[in-house]
């Protein structure tokens, strides 16, 4: 996979608020959609939580995937159902959007992506000062899988394009089997998905209520549908809208990736747990690109800020993305501080080793894309040990590998060896934080 630049990023104008009650929980929630800087991404953010947790529409958040998808960063911070939301922004290209909520579910509105599409219209959509960061396929991904005995398949081709052609296939006589395919533009996605409610059958609502889920549901957001009749009444909005708004929650699940995407797609029986494990597994074909990969001094520049005489790596090969890479040194002999340690002796400070550890770790970490915006501080240093000093004309091989990562704190332990030979070992952990604006 790699990326091209095109058309720029999108966000909101201004910031717009709307309240209601969601689907699963029935609570009320205020939402609040706010204008985010280039590369930030789309982030939820629970105002009503202590410190105001952010959690990134990302999809090794996703911690459910029943009748709907919740992300969260542990169990009691969640948000539920997103997909609807999700869909509209990846359906009008919005790329950056802070998602205030109060709560922990949006509101399902009628239960399609409609009024969101209002929403955002009404905020105004506008271009950011840089191109979008698309991801583009250049092989076949496939996800096949059996659900309640039936297959199911996801696939991605490559394409310039969004296309999704979608088939659903029901033993019901009111669904059966119902197929569409669509470019995926505002336009198409506003006149031809976005009004497409989220439907189910009456045999499941009781079964849903005894789970704790459709608190919120009713005939005003839901299509229901009988043996032999709709029980709604207002009428099919697309005489294939079942299978429309299936297509609309792929969208919304697609767009986790955290990157607009070109592909044509073509799914058939998938639901939100397929979608999320498709979804997954394209990030892992991605990543899999960067196995090995090795960043120059050039491209190091581009990831951390760290600038001569304090860039104290040369190289980095990530050697499992998110887990380990390997930076290498070489020291000249050359460099400022072997001439004050020592004068006529000189060594290099153990703690210069440790920040050379540390900068192969940033670099590890500030490699993927959606982090780009981000640096990385220092918050302990433990379990440290120097083994034996390193001279002039040495070559540092500086191993990293991950001890733990959450959202934005993380704890690596760094081996620095010479010649094969351990000269420091060291545990530390540190915080991500966005960079100041300029």
């Amino acid at each position: 996979m790699h990326n091209i630049e095109m058309e720029k990023q999108k966000t909101i104008s201004k910031e717009i608020s709307v309240s209601g009650i969601g689907l699963h929980t029935g609570n009320v929630t205020n939402l609040t959609l706010r204008p985010a800087s280039v590369d930030s991404g789309i982030k939820f953010i629970r105002t009503d939580l202590p410190d105001r947790p952010v959690i990134p529409a990302l999809c090794e958040n996703v911690l459910g995937v029943i009748r709907g998808t919740t992300i969260g960063i542990r169990e009691n911070i969640v948000v539920y159902t997103i997909e609807h939301l999700l869909a509209s922004l990846c359906g009008l290209g919005i790329d950056n959007i802070e998602i205030l909520l109060d709560n922990n579910e949006p509101p399902v509105f009628d239960g399609s992506a409609y009024p969101f599409v209002e929403l955002l219209t009404k905020a105004g959509i506008v271009e950011q000062d840089k191109p979008k960061n698309y991801l583009v396929i250049d092989k076949p991904i496939k996800y096949t899988a059996i659900d309640k005995n039936n297959p199911v398949e996801i696939c991605a081709y490559p394409s310039d394009e969004l296309k999704i052609d979608y088939q659903i296939v029901y033993e019901h006589p009111l669904v059966s089997t119902q197929q569409i395919e669509m470019i995926i533009t505002p336009e198409n996605f506003i006149k031809e998905i976005s009004h497409s409610r989220t439907f189910c059958f009456d045999y499941e609502i009781e079964a849903l209520k005894s789970r704790g889920l459709a608190k919120g549901g009713g005939l005003e957001n839901t299509l229901v549908i009988g043996i032999d009749k709709i029980h709604n009444k207002e009428k099919l909005r697309y005489p294939d809208e079942f299978v429309r708004h299936k297509l609309l929650d792929l969208l919304g699940d697609i767009y986790l990736l955290g990157r607009p995407l070109k592909a044509h797609i073509i799914a058939k029986r998938s639901g939100h747990r397929h979608n999320i494990n498709f979804v997954k597994l394209m990030k892992k074909e991605m990543f899999l690109d960067m196995v090995n990969r090795e960043i120059s001094t050039e491209e190091i520049k581009n990831i951390i800020p760290h600038r001569e005489p304090f860039l104290m790596i040369d190289r980095v090969i990530i050697t499992e993305p998110e887990k380990s890479a390997t930076g290498y040194k070489h020291l000249t002999g050359d460099e400022d501080f072997f001439r004050g340690h020592f004068p006529g002796n000189p060594i290099m400070p153990g703690v210069l080793i440790i920040e050379a550890l540390a900068q192969t770790a940033c670099v590890l970490f500030l490699s993927r894309p959606d982090l780009k915006n981000m640096l990385a501080y220092f918050m302990s240093i433990e379990n440290t040990k120097f083994r034996k000093p390193v001279f002039p004309g040495d070559t540092l091989e500086l191993k990293i590998n991950v001890l733990r990562a959450r959202e934005k704190t993380g704890k690596v332990r760094g081996e620095a060896y010479v010649s094969g030979n351990l000269v420091c070992e060291s545990e530390f952990m540190f915080i991500l934080v966005e960079k100041q604006k300029k």
